[in-house]
Formats: structure tokens, C-alpha cells, sequence
């Protein structure tokens, strides 16, 4: 009989394969994708008719878009389990 030697690897810790996976890459994407879409929106139908957009309407936009890349990209649909 012969026997093949089992190889052990250490793995990295959580974090860093959290970090570098494509899965954590691609949210991270479709977030800041979805951030820029929502303030591009928010200044199309608001942010011309004013003269000084407030930091609060900006930071609502951005969260919304940011929010809507994330679902997207996490919702259960996304990952085929509808």
C-alpha cells in the first residue's frame, strides 16, 4: 500500500481572507458605485435648483446609493437563493 503525505497549510487569519476575497471586493465596489449613482441622482433633481447643497443632503444621498449597491450585491437573489 502506499500512502500520499497529507500537506498542512496554516491559514491566513479571518480577517485577511474577509479582506481580500472577490466576494468583500466586489460589495465594496458595488457600494461606492451605488454612493456616486445616488449623489449624481440627488444633484440631477435637487442639487441644480440650489445654491448650496447642505452636507446632510449630500450624506443622505450617498447612503441611499451606498445602500441599494450593497443590497444588490447581498440580497439573497443576488446569491441564487430566491
Amino acid at each position: 500500500m502506499k500512502f500520499k503525505q497529507l500537506e498542512l497549510t496554516q491559514e491566513e487569519s479571518w480577517f485577511k481572507r474577509t479582506v481580500t476575497s472577490p466576494r468583500t471586493r466586489k460589495t465594496a465596489l458595488a457600494i461606492v458605485i451605488g454612493a456616486v449613482v445616488g449623489f449624481t441622482f440627488f444633484y440631477i433633481t435637487e442639487g441644480r435648483l440650489m445654491e448650496s447643497i447642505p452636507g446632510r443632503e449630500i450624506m443622505k444621498s450617498l447612503l441611499v446609493g451606498g445602500f441599494f449597491g450593497f443590497f444588490i450585491t447581498n440580497s439573497p437573489c443576488a446569491r441564487g437563493r430566491c
